[in-house]
């Protein structure tokens, strides 16, 4: 087969990526590889390259540059996507046969084939092995219950990132909403935090108030999308009832807007909850900041707490229902930006690292 592409990453610095030739070696027994169809670039990525050192996050001394990348090589960037087996050393696993599930940034992936079955296999190379379960799962794409043909290109762009959005409803929920009438979303047109309000607008019975926060420039699109109960932009944050309790879920790390909350709501706010880290080059606002102590929300861990409260089978019949009812408003919410090659790639990244893609469209990359 002809030599692959793939992008590396300076792990100390993730402005400096380069497009690379990757050549294909042989395989191991029990490997697969695959050619990687599409995926999508997100600020979810960007938050992973973020936290591509280790950081404490996974309970360990591992960071998302381990998954696709021995300690002395350049990162390579987790992205989620489609591919397709090209040539297979594992039991169960044919060429031809098409996965779901978390890639490289590259045109081709090698994987090691651990438990495989009817729905998929685990990777068990051995330092994704203490890494979190839900990155290293592939799914069959055959085994997709709750997979359309024709939502198959918003899979990578929003999948994980409505997952997210409803784990966060989630734990809202579990926790009473932490005692909040009005919960506060920051970076409300990014496609987790769409995941969070649709989510929350699900709930039956009472529920806190959803307030999007955005730019000013975004408000009026915004709001007349529906999903918040209400838009207002990161300037009118004072015109809130600072007596009113709030809860803060800031998607971007903006430290200015998390500092503008804080100081307006001082102890009323009871929840300061961080999700991502697109914002990379920005002061996070952390210190001496009055209110609740800020508590990260990671998503593998809740995932596993599900898992282990209903079931394997039940967390999945949840899911697919909460994203076929998503799957009916995501194509007014998103269009599709395709880009092709490993040029545009590269490019792609570099888009989304700048802060300069456009919010309302999903870049999808096709190697």
């Amino acid at each position: 087969m002809s030599d692959g592409w793939a992008i590396d990453i300076d792990r100390s610095d993730i402005t400096r990526a380069k497009l690379v030739p990757d050549p294909a070696a042989p395989l191991s027994p029990g490997q697969v590889r695959v050619r990687i169809d599409s995926y999508a670039m997100t600020a979810n990525n960007i938050t992973y390259a973020v936290f591509g050192h280790p950081s404490g996050l996974f309970g360990n001394d591992q960071g998302y540059w381990d998954f696709f990348a021995e300690r002395n090589r350049p990162g390579r960037l987790p992205v989620w996507g489609f591919a397709t087996v090209v040539e297979s050393t594992a039991d169960g696993i044919a060429a031809g046969d098409r996965f779901y599930g978390y890639y490289p940034m590259a045109s081709h992936a090698v994987l090691a084939a651990g438990a495989v079955g009817p729905g998929g296999f685990t990777d068990v190379t051995p330092r994704r092995t203490t890494l979190p379960p839900v990155y290293n799962h592939y799914q069959r794409i055959e085994a997709l219950g709750d997979h359309r043909a024709e939502h198959h290109d918003y899979w990578p762009v929003f999948r994980p990132l409505f997952l997210t959005g409803w784990l966060i409803a989630d734990q809202f929920e579990d926790e009473g909403d932490y005692g909040a009438a009005q919960i506060l979303i920051a970076s409300a047109s990014s496609k987790t935090a769409l995941g969070l309000g649709f989510s929350l607008a699900q709930r039956q019975g009472r529920r806190p108030e959803t307030v999007g926060l955005t730019s000013k420039a975004n408000v009026a699109d915004l709001s007349a999308q529906g999903i918040y109960d209400r838009v207002i932009a990161y300037d009118d944050i004072l015109t809130l009832n600072p007596a009113t309790p709030s809860a803060l879920v800031d998607m971007a790390g903006n430290g200015a807007v998390t500092r503008a909350v804080h100081s307006h709501f001082g102890d009323r706010l009871k929840a300061s909850i961080i999700v991502g880290k697109s914002h990379w080059d920005a002061d996070a606002g952390q210190s001496a900041l009055p209110g609740p102590e800020r508590q990260g929300f990671f998503a593998p861990g809740r995932v596993q707490k599900r898992v282990a409260d209903w079931g394997g089978s039940a967390f999945a019949d949840r899911m697919a229902g909460a994203w076929l009812g998503f799957m009916a408003i995501a194509p007014r919410l998103a269009r599709i930006d395709r880009r092709a090659g490993g040029e545009a790639a590269l490019d792609a990244y570099r888009e989304m690292l700048s802060g300069k893609a456009d919010p309302k469209a999903g870049i999808l990359v096709t190697p």
